[in-house]
Parts: structure tokens; C-alpha cells; sequence
């Protein structure tokens, strides 16, 4: 069990808002999903003009604490389904709440500061700031958040196995390395939620079996649930729960109806 303690001389300063208050907080790991999907669609524009729909999703929720690996093929639209998530895109129509929130309808800078402060994000090529070292990149994950605290910070990569790297830029890490990196980030600002795509695509199979352990671990010892998407059936059989996207998207239900002979 991760325990972090941090002694100060200084009474800790208490931040009372309604998204981020400790009471909401609390509330939002006991009583409510913590991921809504309702009647989510997404659709592209084809060079032609034709509009194409890549999402039709009635229902999906996930529970705090929960841990689900979603199956999917490339361009299935896994990493679109988590940046619709993530309110990084934003849905056609339908509903993403993500603890309680419907991300969709608040403004562009309230949405990326709501993102900030309760999903963490793994990405597929982990998006490290090349010019800064380890610790710097977790610390600027912060800035976003509710603030940069270097000693929780430096706990983190001491978590995942760096303690002697902090320093070292991505470009002296190993992929597997970076990979960590990139996992201490996303748990930087203490996420009720935290969403992983593809996150060891780049790793061989061993590493690929340290990482998912330790993604799995360190969102347990956070209480932060985890929605990691893959099509790695390795990676997919380390998971209790596994769904198939083709089997909650209507859109690849009705493609595949429609290439069927």
C-alpha cells in the first residue's frame, strides 16, 4: 500500500471549491460511477464530405476503483473514445460525466482544469517534454492541477523505479523508462480517474509485464480507477474485467453488418 506523508511547518492549505473540496471528493469515490456514458456518438467528415460515424455508445460506466481493459483493433476508435473521455474532443451529442460532470458542456479552460485535477492520462507515446528532465515533466503535469508539490513529485518517480534517473531527460531514459515517467505524471494531481491508450505498445514483453503490474498497483494503492485500451491480447489477459469495443460501439456493429458478404 502506497503511503505518502509529507511533514511541514505550515498548516496545509485547504482548497474549498465544489469540484475539488474533500468532501466532494469523497463522495464522488462512494456513491456515483465514475465515468457516465449515455447515448455517446462521434462522427468524422470524409474528405469527400461524408459523414462517417466512429462512436455510437448507449451505456458504459465504470466504477471508482474499477479496473476494465477495452478491446479494440486499430482504428476502432479507442484512443477517440478516451479523448472524448479526457475532454480533449468533444461528442456530436450524448453524455460523458466523469465524477458527476458532464465535461462537454463546460467552458474549453474550466474543462482542461476539471481534466487536470481528476483524470490522468498514459499516453501511446507518452507526450514527454524532451527538454526537461524526469521530475520536471511530473512538476509541470502539476502546474494544471491544484499545484506543484516537488516532494510529492520526486515520491512518485521514486515509486515507479527512478530515484536515480529524476534528472535524466527522456532522451537518456529507455522506452520502458519513459513509459514510468509518463505513468508518474498521470497520477501527479491525485486523478479519480485514470485512462491509458496503448500504453505499452512501444515495450517488449517483459517490460510490457512490469508495466501493466505496476499501472495497475500504483491506481489500487491511489483508489483511481483505470480504463486502459488495447488490442495486445497479451496485455488484455492481465485483466479481470476485458470488454470489446465492437461490442458497446453500434457504429462498428452496423460496419461490420454492412462489409459482411
Amino acid at each position: 500500500m502506497l503511503r505518502w506523508t509529507k511533514t511541514t511547518s505550515h498548516k496545509p492549505r485547504v482548497r474549498v471549491s465544489p469540484l475539488t473540496s474533500a468532501e466532494s471528493v469523497l463522495k464522488i469515490r462512494s456513491y456515483m460511477p465514475i465515468l457516465e456514458i449515455h447515448n455517446l456518438v462521434k462522427t468524422y467528415t470524409a474528405p469527400d464530405g461524408e459523414r462517417t460515424t466512429i462512436l455510437d455508445i448507449p451505456n458504459f460506466t465504470l466504477e471508482p476503483g474499477e479496473q476494465i481493459a477495452l478491446e479494440g483493433s486499430s482504428g476502432s476508435g479507442k484512443t477517440t473514445l478516451l479523448n472524448l473521455i479526457a475532454g480533449i474532443l468533444t461528442p456530436d451529442r450524448g453524455q460523458i460525466r466523469v465524477a458527476g460532470k458532464d465535461i462537454a458542456l463546460l467552458p474549453e479552460s474550466v474543462r482542461d482544469r476539471w481534466r487536470a485535477e481528476h483524470i490522468g492520462y498514459v499516453f501511446q507515446t507518452f507526450n514527454l517534454l524532451h527538454g526537461y528532465s524526469a521530475l520536471e515533466n511530473v512538476e509541470l503535469g502539476m502546474m494544471f492541477g491544484p499545484g506543484v508539490d516537488k516532494e510529492f513529485a520526486a515520491h512518485l518517480l521514486e515509486r515507479v523505479g527512478l530515484r536515480e534517473r529524476m534528472r535524466y531527460r527522456p532522451s537518456q531514459l529507455s522506452v520502458g523508462q519513459q513509459q514510468r515517467v509518463a505513468l508518474a505524471r498521470a497520477l501527479a494531481n491525485h486523478p479519480n480517474l485514470v485512462l491509458a491508450d496503448e500504453p505499452t505498445g512501444n515495450l517488449d514483453r517483459r517490460h510490457t509485464d512490469e508495466a501493466i503490474a505496476l499501472i495497475r498497483q500504483i491506481c489500487g494503492e491511489n483508489g483511481a480507477a483505470l480504463l486502459l485500451v488495447s488490442h495486445d491480447y497479451h496485455v488484455l489477459g492481465k485483466f479481470d474485467q476485458v470488454r470489446k469495443l465492437d461490442e458497446i460501439n453500434l457504429a462498428a456493429q452496423a460496419f461490420a453488418e454492412a462489409a459482411a458478404p
